[in-house]
């Protein structure tokens, strides 16, 4: 079966109904699309050799377009070997992963299952730097050898958020019928109108179609708990970030500067503390350390600083108002990835950072008691002002620009917030206006723009 153009993968995707479950996930650093992506595919062609019990002899791995060129700083070659040695992102301890790649490049060989297949990484983990499959920039294709001479091929695409989608696999759509259906922003103020709901709500009311409200609530409390771990895990980090940069780890030092000034009297404090969560994560995040996809890895900062913004120095704070911001955003979300992409080696990091400053908008003016209108006002005033974000991470690594980007994501999220509670919900341009700029933006942008590191900083900019 011929890969599906994108053109038709995203009316495939905008016809699929999403879960919050799919769009926040935990997982590790340092990329959700050549980390978490890849990792996934490697298990899952693994888990199909297991299955068949054919007599394999070996295996190779081709990694292509965005995920050969910054494959080695956004960890996709490790990413890979503990796909093929049974690890997924939920599941694999960041701490234990180090001493499991070692065992595989020591011994040549990866267990896969009951098998003990000879892996040479240096000939069987092949990057084609030059070669974009057509159907997505992060390409990477599996090939099982067997004893008959046969061999089995799978190719995957890593889409975004730690998503991926195998070519030639049926897009399994279950006849899920949500309660509230929408696929616009339009859509979504007109449900909710009718239904006399807010945005969170109809989010809340349709997770009903996959479980019940209890699970759905206790998923997102188990969001915020891996959030709120994750700031706090990164303001204990300390030392260089790996990857040759030399990149010195600043939330630590910088968190203590801030508990010696005393109490948070000064308004430029407030800035001070949002960014320096947003920094914590996104550190841990460079460090492989385990994070949440909010949408992505590379924008895992932006909605946990702005939901500790809430939480932090918003009277009247609960945890009501912390369950409605996570619902809200997942709306939001679900447009992004419904009508464009979250993959920045599609969009740029508008596609990442850019969502989750619009998401986390909204979340936020939703917990400060929005309207429906001014929810997606400021959804739409957190993208207007990051259309055209490129993605060019010096040395293909998750470091320059992307943490601080993030503290500048989160920044304006509250900004975008805020202008929009000033106002009654009426705007000239609309989320879906703003969306489909975003879309149109990222196809014209140029890939060397585009999470390849061929282009902006990452050539600017003399490594250290």
């Amino acid at each position: 079966m011929p890969a599906l153009s994108r053109e038709t993968q995203r009316k495939v995707q905008s016809a699929r109904s999403i879960s919050v479950v799919e769009l926040f996930t935990i997982g590790i650093g340092p990329s959700s699309s050549h980390t978490v992506g890849p990792m996934r595919a490697a298990y899952d062609f693994a888990s199909e050799l297991i299955e068949r019990k054919s007599a394999v002899i070996g295996v190779e791995c081709d990694l292509y377009g965005s995920l050969a060129l910054t494959g080695i700083g956004h960890g996709t070659d490790t990413a890979v070997l503990l796909g093929l040695s049974g690890w997924t992102p939920e599941r694999i301890d960041p701490d234990a992963a180090p001493a499991i790649i070692a065992t595989v490049r020591e011994r040549g060989c990866l267990s896969i299952g009951q098998l003990s297949l000879p892996f040479i990484e240096a000939r069987d983990l092949r990057f084609h730097r030059k070669t974009f499959l057509p159907a997505h920039p992060n390409g990477l294709e599996f090939i099982a050898r067997l004893a008959d001479g046969t061999t089995i091929a799978r190719r995957y695409y890593s889409v975004g958020g730690g998503a991926i989608r195998r070519e030639g696999a049926c897009e399994q759509q279950e006849n899920i019928e949500l309660l509230h259906p929408f696929t616009s922003g339009a859509e979504l103020l007109a449900v909710a109108a009718s239904a006399g709901l807010p945005v969170d709500e109809i989010v809340r009311q349709n997770e009903g179609a996959w479980r019940t409200t209890a699970e759905s609530d206790a998923f997102m409390e188990a969001i915020r708990v891996a959030m709120a771990a994750c700031i706090e895990r990164g303001l204990r980090g300390q030392g260089i970030l790996p990857g040759g940069l030399n990149v010195r780890r600043r939330a630590g030092s910088l968190h203590a500067a801030l508990l010696a000034r005393g109490p948070r009297s000064d308004p430029s404090a407030v800035f001070e503390w949002v960014s320096l969560w947003a920094l914590a994560v996104n550190e841990e995040n460079a460090a492989g350390g385990r994070v949440v996809t909010a949408p992505t890895n590379g924008a895992a900062g932006v909605i946990p600083a702005v939901l500790r913004y809430y939480e932090t120095f918003v009277h009247g704070a609960d945890a009501i108002g912390t369950r409605r911001f996570l619902y809200a955003a997942s709306a939001i979300g679900f447009l992004y990835k419904k009508r464009a992409s979250i993959s920045a080696a599609e969009m740029g990091c508008q596609g990442e950072v850019g969502v989750a400053c619009s998401m986390a908008a909204a979340g936020l003016a939703t917990a400060l008691g929005g309207t429906n209108a001014q929810i997606e006002n400021a959804a739409e005033i957190g993208m207007e002002h990051n259309l055209g974000l490129t993605c060019d991470p010096i040395g293909g690594l998750v470091q320059i620009p992307c943490i601080e980007r993030n503290t500048m994501g989160a920044i304006k999220a509250i900004n975008a917030a805020y202008l929009a509670l000033q106002g009654d919900g009426s705007h000239i341009v609309s989320l879906d206006a703003v969306i489909e700029t975003m879309r149109q933006t990222g196809d014209d942008m140029r890939s060397k723009y585009k999470e390849t590191s061929l282009g902006g900083l990452a050539v600017n900019v003399v490594e250290c």
